[in-house]
């Protein structure tokens, strides 16, 4: 989190959180899809493979575990959790495979070998965090669905198959025990704006079109959206982009799907209830 300077922004949370960090990649892997140009390539590719060559040394050897962890030293997208004792939060792990693989991809599509150091990282990055077969926001948080505090916020568990497509880390029938345990005992009413339509994009993504509905159109306050288009969240913030961006994501995948799905708008119901007619989205990764 930085200022226009480059200098850190003053947050007690925003300087703790990771998971922006592939985002770059994310875009870049976008702008390629969008115009699959070798000058997109060579234009973002310094930027690519130094948020990989981050990603990478960020992610510390635990010689006990075997594997590489996130953290202890961290804040996850869900900002309940301490950072100086939460480690290998589920969507960040998702996340750090994907844009490592992601990145290796680049380094192909221009001829260049792979590099050695993002391969042994995602060989051995620590699994996604698993207890009474569904996955916990973090390793750290035993407690994730027995603390209330901790069923609050962005329930971004969700995030690890819903805003990123299928990983190698990841169990779909585990991420669907995950979804009903999040969809029947969350505290919705204290979410933000963009955590509906990820529950909708991981709603679609495992098949339930009509939960997806559901989630978007559920009646809490922060799913608000006035008549001049901005989404509510309270007084103090009545214009909040990130629901604004979530909406339109959600929407696209729930039509256009996704890399390997051959069906026809899969986040609607095929029971007669809608009619959907769409144009120019582009399937999402």
């Amino acid at each position: 989190m930085t200022d226009n300077k480059g200098n850190e922004s003053p947050s007690s949370i925003g300087a703790m959180l990771i998971w922006q960090q592939p985002h770059l990649i994310t875009f870049a892997e976008l702008e390629y899809r969008a115009q699959p140009d070798e000058k997109v390539l060579q234009k973002y590719k310094d930027l690519v493979f130094k948020t990989a060559d981050f990603m990478a040394s960020f992610a510390h050897f635990d010689a006990a575990k075997g594997c590489y962890m996130l953290g202890p030293g961290l804040i996850p997208a869900q900002e309940r959790f301490k950072a100086e004792t939460t480690f290998n939060p589920t969507y960040e792990l998702a996340y750090w495979e994907w844009g490592l693989k992601t990145a290796q991809e680049w380094r192909l599509r221009l001829g260049l070998p792979r590099n050695p150091k993002w391969d042994q990282v995602m060989a051995k990055l620590s699994p996604l965090p698993v207890q009474n077969g569904v996955y916990l926001a973090a390793e750290s948080a035993p407690d994730s669905y027995t603390n209330p505090e901790y069923k609050t916020d962005h329930p971004s568990v969700l995030g690890a198959f819903g805003m990123l497509p299928e990983t190698n880390l990841l169990d779909k029938a585990t991420m669907r025990k995950t979804f009903d345990l999040v969809w029947k005992d969350w505290s919705w009413n204290d979410t933000w704006g963009w955590d509906f339509p990820m529950t909708a994009m991981t709603a679609t993504r495992l098949g339930m079109p009509e939960k997806a509905i559901d989630a978007l159109l559920m009646r809490v306050q922060t799913n608000t959206y006035l008549v001049n288009g901005h989404n509510y969240q309270d007084d103090r913030l009545r214009i909040y982009l990130p629901g604004n961006g979530g909406l339109l994501t959600a929407v696209a995948l729930m039509c256009a799907g996704w890399d390997g799905n051959n069906t026809r708008n899969p986040g609607f119901p095929k029971d007669g209830t809608w009619k959907v007619q769409w144009e120019g989205f582009k399937k999402m990764m």
